[in-house]
């Protein structure tokens, strides 16, 4: 899914509160899905349920008809790391589920990831998503003004691959504000040091993209889905977050989502 321009844009406090109220529209969003996770569901039941939920709040659907992408999610299971699209494909025991979602309301979008267990998933499988979530927030961690670009790429990497984990190079994180995709992108791996500075009032989605096996990846021919070479399991997670002076302030949010999970006893970390 392609940016806009190359222009860095920051962001007022004005502009920020209204990503943040979409955030909270957002991750609610999220939290239905989250309820419907389970043995038996299609994946197009789960897509249904977003649009409806972001509809019902006077929103939209960032992804839908987004570049020609058919549907409200991304919905990627297993091997698909990422743009994978909703099916009638029902989610069965073991299986992981990345659900990527947008929401667009007066004006800027906000945009947040995140993967599910269904039923009785591996242990090694279990740890790349515990691994990926924690990526995340090393990431997020290096997100303030006077780092680079590089800075949170690195921290990304370095975590997952201590891990022993495949880090994705083919797509990135990237820019969030009027457009669902602006400059700067926010890749995965990287260099401390290098890379656009990171300027206070920057929004930006950090999204790591992790894999079990090899990070190599192949695009289906449906011009979309993204796969694991190898053909094993990718992990995905996803904040859109504002730039600040002593630490990133995250502008979506998660607790929709852990609070069901909670329920389910399914808490990942």
């Amino acid at each position: 899914m392609g940016k806009k321009d190359k222009i860095i844009y920051l962001k007022s406090e004005e502009e920020l509160e209204i990503i943040r109220v979409n955030g909270q529209i957002l991750g609610k969003a999220h939290a239905e899905v989250a309820k419907l996770v389970e043995p038996g569901v299609t994946t197009k039941v789960l897509d249904k349920i977003a649009f409806e939920y972001i509809k019902d709040n006077s929103a939209k659907p960032s992804f839908l008809n987004y570049n020609g992408f058919p549907a409200s999610l991304c919905i990627s299971v297993n091997d698909v790391v990422v743009h994978g699209i909703p099916s009638n494909r029902e989610l069965i025991d073991g299986d992981i589920v990345s659900v990527d979602c947008g929401v667009y309301k007066n004006g800027f979008h906000a945009d947040s990831a995140y993967t599910y267990t269904v039923g009785e998933v591996q242990s090694d499988v279990l740890d790349l998503l515990k691994h990926t979530y924690r990526s995340l927030f090393k990431g997020i961690e290096q997100a303030k003004v006077g780092n680079r670009v590089g800075d949170v790429s690195f921290a990304v990497q370095n975590y997952a691959e201590i891990h022993r984990y495949g880090v994705v190079r083919e797509l990135v994180g990237h820019g969030v504000g009027k457009y669902l995709h602006e400059s700067p992108e926010v890749p995965n791996f990287g260099k401390r040091g290098n890379g656009p500075k990171l300027l206070e009032g920057m929004v930006i989605a950090i999204e790591p993209m992790i894999t079990l096996g090899r990070r190599a990846v192949v695009q289906e021919n449906d011009n979309w889905t993204i796969r694991t070479e190898d053909r094993r399991q990718a992990a995905h997670f996803e904040h859109t977050v504002v730039v600040r002076k002593n630490t990133a302030e995250i502008l979506t949010t998660f607790q929709y989502i852990e609070e069901v999970l909670s329920r389910k006893n399914l808490v990942i970390v």
